[in-house]
């Protein structure tokens, strides 16, 4: 039975029933939590008895949260329970990604129209800033410079790879090779690669590996990440290293569903590689580069790590989110702060709106 063919009162009754089980017994049970919570923070009991005691009383309360859900919703008929069992599972989520992510966005957004101590309301102020400011201008420069070779770099490298792989007879160790960065975090690979571009002035020992190369072949030192304004192009190829892993493998798997008759097709029509990769794989692969696109571009609409560890934005090498960390904690600017990250959640929603549809496509068929 369908909610089309209840009365009003059922259904509204059956909305109140479902807002329950998704949000009010979950928050009964955060408020016991919490409490909880705040009697081992005030705690003057060792510090691993603590530690233990939070352990368990975190795992116990999940388990009592669904524990709670599932006897409300067994003491309900039928009908009821097919309804309300959904929600059991999906209201916690809902709840707690409501507290952790909507509430702080709905608060960022409201601190974005006030003063540096989100005490003055300063209209659009904090936005005419951000798009006429010379070093925000710089960043969304910077930012788009990443979309484009950061994402493109990455996926075409990964394609590249995939596809000499999958003719190689030692393709599952090219492919442990290549996707081992995946395994370092961005911070680390930026402490890796500054070694990399570490530079001396001429006449001294060059311990950085690219610098050591050049003066090997007799070229002078250079001074990489100062180098305005390929420095933002060798940061750029730290992403590419880093995410050229994730690429191929997506990729590689997709290129082994292309059917083999398909390919042989072509060969015997007298395509050659280059036209059977651009004219078959490439095509019957397009759903997995757009995903792969879209989830790097992601990443790189929210670079931060590798810029702060590298240069900290000097140097003109300020993106959006380098900007938004600096006006926040450094100048303390929490209006100007909160209008970035906005502009960086409008940036980032088509794209997972555009992800969301194409997954929602695959589902149906």
């Amino acid at each position: 039975m369908s909610d089309k063919s209840d009365s009003p009162v059922q259904r509204i009754l059956s909305w109140v029933a479902r807002l329950v089980v998704s949000f009010a017994v979950p928050l009964l049970v955060f408020v016991v939590l919490y409490f909880g919570f705040l009697f081992l923070r005030d705690s003057n009991a060792p510090q691993i008895v603590i530690t233990i005691s939070a352990i368990i009383w975190g795992v116990g309360g999940a388990a009592a949260l669904y524990w709670v859900t599932n006897w409300v919703i067994q003491r309900t008929n039928g009908i009821w329970r097919k309804r309300l069992t959904p929600f059991m599972f999906v209201g916690p989520a809902i709840a707690i990604l409501g507290w952790y992510l909507m509430l702080p966005t709905l608060r960022s957004f409201y601190l974005s129209f006030f003063d540096r101590v989100s005490e003055n309301f300063v209209g659009l102020d904090n936005y005419i800033y951000v798009f006429t400011d010379p070093t925000m201008q710089t960043a969304f420069v910077n930012n788009l410079l990443w979309l484009v070779v950061g994402t493109g770099g990455s996926v075409l490298l990964g394609l590249i790879i995939a596809l000499l792989a999958d003719r190689s007879g030692f393709e599952k160790v090219a492919k442990a090779f290549i996707f081992a960065p995946m395994a370092i975090s961005f911070v680390g690979a930026g402490v890796i690669w500054k070694f990399i571009y570490a530079y001396q002035p001429p006449g001294y020992e060059q311990i950085g590996l690219l610098n050591a190369i050049v003066t090997s072949f007799g070229g002078d030192p250079q001074n990489w990440i100062v180098m305005r304004p390929w420095n933002n192009i060798f940061l750029i190829f730290i992403l590419i290293w880093l995410q050229t892993g994730f690429a191929m493998v997506v990729l590689s798997a997709a290129i082994k569903t292309v059917p083999n008759e398909l390919l042989e097709a072509g060969r015997i029509d007298g395509a050659g590689e280059i036209r059977i990769i651009t004219s078959i794989i490439v095509p019957s692969i397009k759903g997995s580069i757009v995903t792969v696109s879209t989830t790097i571009l992601l990443i790189t609409l929210k670079i931060f790590d590798i810029v702060y560890s590298m240069t900290n934005g000097l140097y003109g090498t300020e993106v959006l989110a380098s900007q938004q960390y600096k006006q926040m904690f450094k100048f303390l600017h929490y209006g100007r702060g909160s209008a970035i990250a906005i502009i960086i959640l409008l940036a980032v929603t088509p794209v997972i709106w555009y992800n969301l549809k194409q997954f929602g496509k695959r589902e149906v068929f």
